[in-house]
């Protein structure tokens, strides 16, 4: 399958696919469920785009999964929301590691509870040595905030003599973000039908191709991921230039 989608077209391959994961909410309200239902088949479609995109031939995953927006929620539903995500790093973390994925999180992690974090730099120490796929999960992340707190290292830098104003560049900018060492995304996907981004990957997204899906998040499949990469190849990537 990676074979024949990089060979569609003689397109390029895209290296780095973020996803805004949308709709868990919408998917168990419209069954009468409860939210805490759409979230857990919501991880089960983490799962299905992680695998995915590592039989795909990507090498770079970035998923949304808590903005600094949403600790605006019912307690209640953030209580369930870290529940899952303990439950996710614990029980995911072995098979994750031996098909070669690398999990990293970005994110302000003060908001998180202690024993969040310990699992994180757990999962990111035990993994940082593979390479078929690097998972990237935004957690508790605002792209606004990743600008701001960017611009401030570097007036610190400035500040203290490490730095001179005339070295600030849109390259020095970009060392200085949570996403450093990564790639900018070739596309985003958001699902559910919403048409924004949402504060994700502001800076990173400028020339991210936009790909906006009906199908709520607990739904998606490889074959929506299949079909996103397709898409992305039919399109015209000219980057402000002209053919």
């Amino acid at each position: 399958m990676a074979e024949a989608l990089a060979s569609s077209g003689g397109a390029t391959p895209p290296v780095h696919v973020a996803i805004i994961m949308d709709g868990n909410g919408r998917w168990a309200r419209s069954r009468g469920l409860p939210r805490t239902i759409g979230h857990q088949r919501g991880a089960e479609a983490v799962r299905r785009a992680v695998t995915g995109a590592a039989e795909l031939g990507i090498s770079y995953l970035t998923l949304f999964g808590f903005s600094s927006e949403n600790w605006k929620r019912p307690l209640s539903e953030i209580d369930d929301l870290m529940a899952l995500l303990r439950l996710y790093i614990r029980g995911e973390i072995d098979e994750l590691d031996s098909n070669g994925v690398r999990i990293r999180v970005i994110g302000d992690r003060q908001k998180l509870a202690p024993d969040i974090v310990q699992l994180i730099e757990q999962a990111e120490l035990r993994t940082r040595g593979n390479r078929r796929l690097n998972l990237t999960v935004a957690l508790s992340y605002g792209g606004r905030a990743e600008i701001a707190q960017a611009a401030a290292r570097i007036a610190g830098d400035i500040q203290a003599g490490t730095l001179a104003p005339g070295d600030v560049n849109e390259v020095l900018f970009g060392r200085y973000l949570l996403t450093a060492d990564l790639p900018d995304p070739d596309f985003v996907i958001r699902t559910s039908g919403e048409k924004r981004i949402s504060n994700f990957l502001l800076w990173q997204s400028a020339y991210a191709e936009l790909i906006f899906l009906d199908r709520l998040w607990p739904d998606f499949t490889k074959e929506d991921l299949t079909a996103a990469i397709q898409e992305y190849q039919q399109r015209d990537r000219r980057y402000g230039g002209t053919r």
